[in-house]
């Protein structure tokens, strides 16, 4: 059975989605675990990292919301 280009156009957004969404949370969910140990060690820190911390997770979630630019580019276009 030979791929047809229109079950692909069909099938890489949804892979696009699940490639470009798994990776974010992962590293999203690494960040947390990493910054909940810093504030742990540091509690005096919690305000300084939390700051940063809400800007790192904004640029990871930038890179899903990239993943679900291209699938609709691929689904569309």
């Amino acid at each position: 059975m030979a791929l047809d280009p229109e079950i692909i156009k069909d099938i890489m957004p949804s892979v696009t989605i699940a490639i470009g969404g798994i990776f974010p949370a992962i590293a999203i969910g690494w960040m947390g675990r990493a910054a909940m140990e810093a504030i742990g060690r540091n509690p005096e820190a919690a305000g300084k990292l939390q700051t940063i911390l809400i800007l790192v997770v904004a640029f990871a979630e930038a890179i899903a919301i990239y993943s679900l630019v291209v699938a609709l580019v691929i689904k569309f276009v």
